[in-house]
């Protein structure tokens, strides 16, 4: 992953330069992506020109040392970018960041890529506790919660995901793949964010990963990537974006959890 204060390296680079590529993520597999942002969003109005020029020049060097469509090159987002994500079928982007992520749709459909996207039920949750059940978000609701038309959903992970692919097809890229590059939930901070709340989101998580697809792309497996590895102690903010860590800064476990298929 390039991050964004070095985009303009990647953007300068020679496509015979070395490019190191940095992942940050706990992945569920190998995550064979890379992506010259930390996140696309719409306040990132100082990165956001840089990014389609930074992915093109890294797809170029791919593409000279013989690697094309072994490594695919993308970019992050989330879900500022929606303007509208309720009805999930309804989703489309903020007309304010279309001059930027319709180009970028354009270039991962032209090149088989996907399209990143950092995914956090929790705070979908935690932002909007009157009409989002925490169960809906823990994966743990006993039947269809959220009707949208033909599209049934049980939990908030799968659409979410729906919300972003509906935008996806308003704007060519119905045939793009979504990847989770970040889902996550945290042990401390809020009285949601419990190590029992967490072992069940990532338990459940893993669970539907292996053997799930979304409503509105039945069949198509999904592919996520756990955050984080480490809490993160000293990151500023709210006290939950500390805790996010399946492990403490000293190695300590907080959290056990399987990667087998239950």
């Amino acid at each position: 992953m390039v991050v964004n204060r070095e985009l303009d390296i990647t953007l300068n680079a020679s496509p015979k330069d070395d490019i190191t590529l940095k992942a940050t993520s706990t992945p569920l597999d190998k995550n064979p992506n890379a992506s010259p942002e930390d996140n696309i969003t719409p306040n990132a109005s100082r990165y956001a020109q840089f990014v389609l020029p930074a992915m093109k020049n890294i797809q170029s060097a791919i593409t000279s040392v013989g690697l094309k469509g072994q490594i695919k090159v993308s970019t992050a987002t989330y879900s500022a970018v929606l303007g509208t994500s309720y009805p999930r079928s309804n989703g489309s982007f903020n007309n304010h960041v279309s001059s930027f992520i319709n180009p970028i749709v354009s270039f991962l459909a032209e090149n088989n890529s996907p399209l990143l996207a950092n995914i956090y039920p929790y705070f979908s949750y935690t932002g909007n506790r009157k009409d989002i059940q925490l169960p809906y978000a823990l994966f743990t609701a006993p039947g269809v919660t959220v009707e949208d038309g033909r599209f049934q959903y049980q939990n908030l992970l799968d659409a979410s995901l729906d919300a972003l692919y509906a935008a996806l097809e308003r704007v060519n890229g119905a045939n793009l793949r979504v990847v989770v590059s970040e889902t996550g939930w945290p042990l401390q901070g809020d009285p949601a964010a419990t190590v029992e709340n967490a072992r069940t989101y990532h338990r459940n998580l893993i669970k539907h990963v292996n053997g799930g697809s979304t409503p509105r792309r039945p069949g198509q497996a999904i592919e996520a990537y756990l955050f984080a590895m480490f809490d993160e102690n000293e990151k500023p903010g709210l006290e939950t974006e500390k805790h996010f860590g399946l492990f403490t800064p000293t190695q300590r476990s907080k959290c056990q959890i399987s990667f087998n298929s239950m």
